[in-house]
């Protein structure tokens, strides 16, 4: 997996921030983000202010044990109606979380959610927030959707970890084990130069690394697509699948337990 620091990951929020900020200009902030049905722009960007205000008093206060998260889930209940105002607010937000990493430094130690994860587990937490969030308000505003390729890069790294994690693999709970002989996935860029990710299935368990080669399922498309449909986002129509898709919506179900 590639490794970032938090300056990194301090210019990607902000960078990303901005680029939400900017489909704000004229937006109806009521209209309803087809990817989170529940909630209606102004909301989803309260989601994302609220995940980095969140994070930023995890990071300010030194936090040694979970911290409440209503600043993420309190996105009802707000009169937004000026898309200016709002996008202020969600700057501020973010600008107020770089200032609390630069602060804190590389060796501080907090709360993760989680255990024994260093600092920067929060700079990707915060990163990937705004990075499929922004891609929820492009839907919304129909606009196009770009990002960077060493993000999109990175946030596949990170997924592919969550899938050694023993919740995902331990039990079927009704649907079926993930793990077998012959199962295996592979995810291949179509639109950037650079190996994919194969990830094995066997029955002594996952294991995952970049390159590719025959798999039961495999997928190919843009990098930033199959990120997005790592996140549950509408992508499939962009991508070319192969082989055993149950096996595929399974993984992506597994691995995505962390998102419910």
């Amino acid at each position: 997996m590639t490794h970032w620091n938090l300056d990194r990951y301090r210019g990607a929020i902000l960078d990303e921030t901005g680029r939400l900020r900017a489909l704000l200009a004229g937006a109806d902030v009521t209209a309803r983000v087809p990817t989170c049905p529940a909630w209606n722009l102004g909301q989803l960007v309260r989601h994302v202010g609220g995940a980095h205000r969140w994070v930023e008093t995890v990071v300010r206060t030194r936090a040694t044990r979970e911290v409440p998260h209503d600043l993420v889930d309190d996105v009802f209940g707000h009169d937004d109606r000026d898309p200016a105002v709002l996008g202020d607010w969600l700057a501020d937000g973010a600008r107020q979380l770089a200032e609390a990493f630069a602060d804190a430094g590389e060796d501080v130690r907090v709360w993760t959610a989680m255990p024994d994860q260093p600092v920067t587990f929060w700079g990707r937490h915060a990163l990937f927030e705004t990075v499929v969030h922004r891609a929820d308000a492009a839907w919304t505003v129909d606009a196009a959707h770009t990002l960077d390729p060493a993000i999109a890069r990175h946030g596949i790294d990170a997924w592919m970890g969550f899938g050694l994690l023993p919740e995902v693999y331990q039990g079927g709970d009704g649907e079926g084990q993930l793990l077998g002989e012959g199962r295996s996935l592979c995810l291949t860029p179509s639109d950037h130069p650079g190996p994919g990710w194969f990830v094995g299935l066997g029955p002594q368990g996952p294991h995952w690394e970049h390159g590719s080669g025959p798999a039961a399922v495999t997928v190919r498309g843009p990098l930033a697509d199959l990120l997005l449909l790592l996140y549950g986002r509408p992508v499939r129509d962009r991508l070319e699948i192969r082989g055993e898709r149950p096996l595929l919506d399974l993984w992506l179900r597994r691995t995505g337990f962390w998102l419910n």
